[in-house]
């Protein structure tokens, strides 16, 4: 490692992720889903993995939807319980959608609970970044949300009740650098949020998303484990970045009965950074 007589050598990735202050390993969601179906999009890893399994745990049956059949039926059977389901739904293709949710009410009769989990983030200058990626990012962060929470909808309203969270970011509320496309999908997200929420709430159907800040998932600590990452834990009030358990608390507190006051609102688990 080189160094020179006015700078420190440079931390290893050891040291990056050693210096990423850790949260609470555990936390207790509260309440019971018990009777209730629970659909998960993105549910085979990270954020929406550690949501399925807090439903889980609390009782649902939960279904899992990702983009790869094999990972989404890993991801339900190493769930608690039993009666889950694993179904392959890529969210930026609409008959993929539709027959997700088919399978998914012809096996439980029910959806009581949409987490919009699934998302992809594309970074680079704004100048830069490729239509490509753009395109993909609105595709999946916000057409997606879209097209499963209106086919998940519709069977809610028909049978006047649901609860439809969705994973935001802090990103929605502030400019971050590299992140065009990501920040507009998830502001994007609000919008839409609050219109379902304006429509769908005397129905019987409740509407709300959740913005983290960075959380700690095996994706999250390999990209901000570097000096950037540092730089910005500093700028987060609390000190830190999420857990996904902490992240899955706040989607339970929303999907569950004690918020069924709360409609159109965004729950910020960002430890403040976007207090700012």
């Amino acid at each position: 490692m080189s160094t020179s007589p006015n700078h420190q050598p440079a931390p290893t990735a050891e040291e990056f992720a050693a210096a990423l202050r850790p949260g609470p390993e555990h936390l207790d969601h509260g309440g019971s889903f018990a009777g209730r179906v629970a659909v998960v999009t993105g549910g085979a890893s990270g954020i929406g993995n550690a949501i399925a399994h807090a439903l889980a745990g609390r009782g649902a049956r939960v279904a899992v939807l990702d983009v790869r059949a094999d990972a989404s039926a890993a991801a339900a059977d190493a769930l608690a319980g039993s009666g889950h389901l694993g179904t392959a739904c890529d969210v930026t293709v609409q008959d993929s959608v539709d027959r997700a949710v088919a399978g998914v009410l012809a096996a439980t009769g029910r959806v009581d609970v949409l987490v919009n989990c699934a998302g992809v983030v594309a970074l680079a200058p704004a100048e830069d970044l490729g239509a490509d990626s753009w395109d993909r990012t609105l595709a999946v962060n916000l057409t997606g949300t879209n097209r499963v929470t209106q086919a998940v909808g519709r069977h809610m309203l028909a049978a006047g009740y649901g609860r439809v969270v969705t994973i935001a970011s802090q990103a929605a509320h502030v400019g971050i650098d590299g992140h065009a496309a990501y920040c507009a999908s998830k502001a994007g997200v609000l919008g839409l949020t609050r219109v379902l929420a304006l429509e769908w709430g005397r129905r019987g159907v409740t509407v709300n998303t959740v913005s983290p800040t960075v959380v700690l998932t095996a994706l999250g600590r390999s990209a901000w484990a570097n000096d950037a990452g540092l730089r910005h834990q500093e700028e987060i009030p609390t000190g830190r970045f999420a857990t996904p358990d902490e992240i899955a608390a706040a989607v339970l507190f929303l999907a569950g009965e004690s918020a069924a006051m709360v409609n159109g609102a965004d729950l910020r688990v960002d430890g403040g950074f976007t207090i700012r």
